[in-house]
């Protein structure tokens, strides 16, 4: 199994929203020293939960400042923009740091309706042009641009070069996992957003309608799940805690600042409130370094794929670079016992 991390940039109380940023640029450089694989950049907008609205000049600043980790977005919600733009974007990407940069595609606005719109008043029908969309993306990062029929034929996305990025196509259902077989990517699932509710068939049909392409012959399937180690059970216990009341507010439509653990504890629950944080934590991956690396290996074996990307939501930055530390000594004990 290959670690990789997924970044949302978590705005978290008490700290101003720029420090997110700061904060992520920190996290990559300590994850690639761990061995991670891949860092990836989520995108949101209008939200008081994630600052990380531009995932491209995210990768271009961890790009700059790693020298192996492979760097991209996880992903860039491409109704919001034009095709050719987004293509120019990741071959500059690309020059930066050539054979490092993965762009991960999903179609989800990452905002509300009236933000979507203000990014792009032709959201809506944009998202039902998605596939045209990937296609002209994938034309123009390839270097000869649309095909002859096409309105935009003979325009290329410079700068060019002798490598492109590797797409991603990211989902949470089986639309992406539809789109990614169709034009032969690579597929992750969010496992994150749904507690895997649906990881195990939108995969499964991802891999039975997968039609090779020349970069791509055989299908590649990952994971993105939320994980958390720490040194105590006690202590996951404690960290996980901000994530499940911030969940309670998601559910009602609420997207704050991730609360620190103190606000959790005196936070009034109310019954439904600890029903719902009792389903949580059973399904959630939290504890010690074992404990978790073993689920992670579990999900992994029963779904059947070789990479995880683990997003770990906690107020404490040192705790959360503590906690990528605990999976990455793990996993890389796992490689040696093998």
């Amino acid at each position: 199994m290959r670690l990789s991390v997924l970044d949302q940039s978590t705005i978290v109380s008490g700290r101003s929203p720029d420090a997110s940023i700061r904060e992520s640029l920190a996290l990559a450089r300590h994850c690639e020293a761990l061995g991670y694989k891949r860092y990836w950049l989520a995108e949101h907008h209008n939200s008081d939960s994630q600052a990380g609205t531009a995932p491209e000049i995210l990768i271009a600043a961890i790009a700059a400042t790693t020298m192996r980790i492979r760097v991209g977005s996880a992903g860039v919600m491409l109704p919001h923009y034009a095709s050719l733009k987004v293509a120019e974007q990741f071959r500059v990407l690309e020059a930066i740091a050539p054979g490092r940069i993965d762009l991960g595609l999903g179609r989800a606005p990452g905002s509300d309706g009236r933000t979507a719109y203000a990014l792009n008043p032709n959201a809506e029908v944009a998202a039902e042009n998605f596939p045209a969309q990937v296609a002209e993306v994938l034309d123009w990062l390839a270097g000869g641009g649309p095909p002859e029929k096409h309105p935009f034929h003979g325009v290329r996305a410079q700068p060019l070069g002798p490598g492109i990025p590797e797409v991603w196509m990211l989902g949470s259902s089986d639309y992406g996992a539809r789109v990614a077989a169709y034009f032969g990517l690579p597929y992750c699932f969010a496992h994150f957003i749904t507690d895997g509710r649906g990881a195990a068939e939108a995969l499964e049909l991802y891999r039975r309608n997968y039609r090779p392409s020349e970069r791509h012959p055989e299908p590649e399937a990952a994971l993105c799940v939320f994980a958390l180690a720490a040194e105590t059970e006690a202590e996951a216990e404690r960290l996980f805690s901000s994530r499940a009341l911030w969940r309670i507010f998601r559910d009602r439509g609420q997207f704050p600042p991730l609360p620190s653990p103190e606000e959790a504890a005196s936070y009034p629950y109310t019954e439904a409130d600890r029903e719902r944080i009792g389903r949580m934590r059973g399904r959630a991956i939290f504890g010690t370094g074992p404990r978790v690396a073993e689920r992670l290996f579990a999900l992994a074996r029963d779904l059947r794929v070789e990479e995880v990307a683990v997003l770990t939501t906690v107020h404490d930055p040192e705790a959360r670079r503590r906690s990528y530390a605990l999976l990455a000594e793990e996993v890389a004990l796992a490689r040696a016992a093998a």
